[in-house]
């Protein structure tokens, strides 16, 4: 009976031995996908005009600190857009995109602080909009019969974000996920 007892120990030891193997393999595996994931296929060349070009998002004049990117995935493609306006402008600007009578909501369910997209904006060194709790506010907008001042031109469904990140300076975050039919940026660096 005690070499039964025994034998059955060891097994269990070696199935649990096994078990924690497979899982820290599958978690190692799995991390470095999603890294690769989240450093892969940015394309050379996205400008801030040329993403803007391709969103239908007009950059007002007075913007300052444009930043974008283009990142081709498999199933779709990403574009993020981001600048910076005096906060008056920025509500000016996303009145006029916004339909009359819409209001931004504020982020309500915020992402915890390890959040990671699969198109960051920590590519562009900014925080992702979704984990900020103050000073944030959400949009979605499609073109489809959007006829606001601003929001005519809007080529493709997107995610914006206003966020008041100091006292009167608001970061205007746009985010697109766009079929994979319109032809990847210049291969350039020109801003």
């Amino acid at each position: 009976m005690p070499v039964v007892v025994v034998v059955v120990a060891v097994l269990l030891a070696c199935v649990a031995t096994a078990i924690g193997v497979v899982s820290w393999v599958a978690d190692d595996v799995s991390s470095d996908l999603t890294d690769q994931e989240m450093t892969c296929c940015w394309e050379e060349g996205a400008t801030p005009a040329w993403m803007s070009d391709q969103l239908g998002i007009r950059i007002p004049e007075g913007a300052s600190d444009r930043r974008s990117g283009y990142k081709s995935g498999q199933r779709y493609d990403t574009g993020l857009l981001a600048f910076v306006l005096p906060s008056e402008d920025a509500e000016r600007y996303t009145g006029r995109l916004i339909r009359s009578g819409t209001e931004m909501i504020g982020n309500l369910h915020p992402e915890k602080k390890g959040y990671r997209p699969a198109a960051a904006f920590g590519h562009l060194g900014l925080p992702e909009p979704e984990t900020v709790t103050q000073g944030l506010r959400k949009a979605s907008l499609c073109p489809d019969d959007l006829t606001s001042p601003e929001g005519k031109y809007l080529q493709r469904c997107v995610d914006i974000f206003a966020h008041e990140f100091t006292p009167g300076t608001t970061r205007i975050y746009v985010r697109s996920t766009i079929e994979p039919s319109i032809t990847p940026p210049p291969a350039s660096k020109a801003p």
